[in-house]
């Protein structure tokens, strides 16, 4: 019996619609966490709001608007969501699709339980791959401020006003 790229393609987008309307879901955009060192050795945490020209608006943890004033801050910090399982999953399916096709090409020529063996592997070192691929991705940036040309500093703010939850505010 074989099998159509016609399928596999079918299967494929059947299984991404399934996961499509998790992805497309109608909540409200949220900041990036920060954690913001000053010179004077004080923090302050919470979600990023809005990147003015001389300020930070943070949402504190106790749900209150806090404004930052860039000339006291040493660095930032933004903690991201550790990414692991996500890759794990991608890498053991991918390993997995990887050891079934294998299967497949191998089951004609008589060599099914090695192919077999190998797909288990490939599952397991793709799951192994994509956790460390994953666990990467998601270590937390520091942005230094403290020392840094004015040229250097905008460029951070242009990024942190990407990762605000209103972007445009200039």
């Amino acid at each position: 019996m074989k099998i159509a790229v016609h399928e596999v393609t079918a299967i494929g987008l059947a299984l991404l619609l399934l996961g499509l309307p998790t992805l497309l879901s109608a909540r409200e955009r949220r900041g990036a966490k920060v954690e913001i060192t000053f010179k004077d050795g004080h923090y302050a945490v919470g979600e990023l709001v809005a990147v003015k020209p001389d300020s930070l608006l943070l949402l504190n943890p106790a749900e209150k608007d806090e404004s930052v004033n860039l000339v006291g801050i040493k660095s930032i910090r933004i903690n991201r969501k550790s990414k692991a399982g996500l890759g794990a999953l991608c890498g053991f399916l991918a390993g997995g699709l990887a050891g079934a096709r294998l299967l497949y090409d191998s089951s004609e020529h008589g060599r099914g339980p090695e192919a077999a063996l190998g797909g288990l592997v490939g599952c397991f070192g793709g799951g192994i791959v994509g956790f460390f691929v994953g666990k990467y991705a998601g270590i937390d940036k520091t942005i230094q401020f403290a020392g840094e040309s004015e040229l250097e500093i905008r460029k951070a703010l242009a990024y942190l006003r990407g990762k605000a939850r209103i972007r445009d505010n200039k």
